[in-house]
């Protein structure tokens, strides 16, 4: 009980880590209009360039470092 307690409060300091999702612009099929939403508004939407921003307004992007699941390791081909 004692190790598992010890496990859990060491294992507390890596949800300060987390980071909050990013903002992507969407494009309406229907007619045209762009928003900027963490996901998905609903059927009728879709990505409009796959870039994601920091902030709601989408106007500060995010560097390709800081996407989240970025590596910095480049794949081989």
């Amino acid at each position: 009980m004692r190790l598992a307690t010890c496990l859990m409060l060491s294992s507390l300091p890596l949800l300060s880590l987390a980071a909050p999702a990013p903002y992507y612009k969407w494009l309406s099929r229907l007619d045209g209009q762009v928003t900027c939403q963490q996901t998905s508004p609903g059927p009728g939407w879709e990505l409009l360039d796959g870039s994601t921003y920091r902030d709601l307004r989408c106007t500060q992007p995010i560097s390709r470092s800081e996407q989240p699941g970025a590596s910095g390791v480049r794949p081989r081909g």
